[in-house]
């Protein structure tokens, strides 16, 4: 490895930064718990997926709609999701605001990158050639879609073929 990609490997890969009080940096995810901790995870995810499946964002024929330009329902969502992370992060920033442990949330500024722009138009290529984004595969899985299960593997194979050739694209 390169002194350069040793550098960018160690350099975070974050939005946001989250800080310790303490001298030693504790996460939340260094920090023990029961395992029925846990379960909160599985009530937000399940959660999420009733409103995924109830909003119809989960359907192709929606997703057809939208890369048509047919319907406005999937922009609609989309943007009402931007408006709500844009509204969550003024606030964070405005009003101080700390996790649950007390520490601090600093963002750091994000770099333009031209392979952002090559990677989202492959993302919308393959969302418009399969009508399924990753997040809400698992929720297609669940109604009983399960032919996505071909796309849930391809992403699975697009990531780890992503995280092996990562170091030779350019940057």
């Amino acid at each position: 490895m390169s002194s350069s990609s040793i550098q960018q490997a160690t350099e975070p890969n974050t939005d946001f930064e989250v800080r310790s009080l303490d001298s030693i940096c504790i996460n939340e995810s260094e920090r023990s718990h029961s395992w029925w901790h846990q379960l909160k995870y599985l009530a937000a995810g399940v959660l999420f997926g009733i409103v995924l499946v109830k909003s119809e964002v989960i359907s192709w024929f929606r997703i057809q709609e939208m890369f048509r330009l047919q319907s406005f329902h999937m922009y609609g969502v989309i943007g009402s999701a931007v408006v709500t992370g844009m509204l969550s992060v003024w606030l964070i920033k405005k009003l101080k605001i700390r996790t649950i442990y007390g520490e601090p949330i600093t963002f750091h500024p994000k770099k333009f990158n031209k392979g952002q722009v090559w990677g989202g138009l492959l993302f919308g290529f393959g969302w418009a050639m399969t009508g399924a984004c990753p997040g809400p595969l698992f929720a297609q899985i669940g109604t009983g879609a399960t032919v996505v299960m071909v796309t849930l593997l391809s992403a699975i194979a697009g990531t780890w073929v992503y995280g092996a050739v990562r170091e030779k694209l350019p940057h």
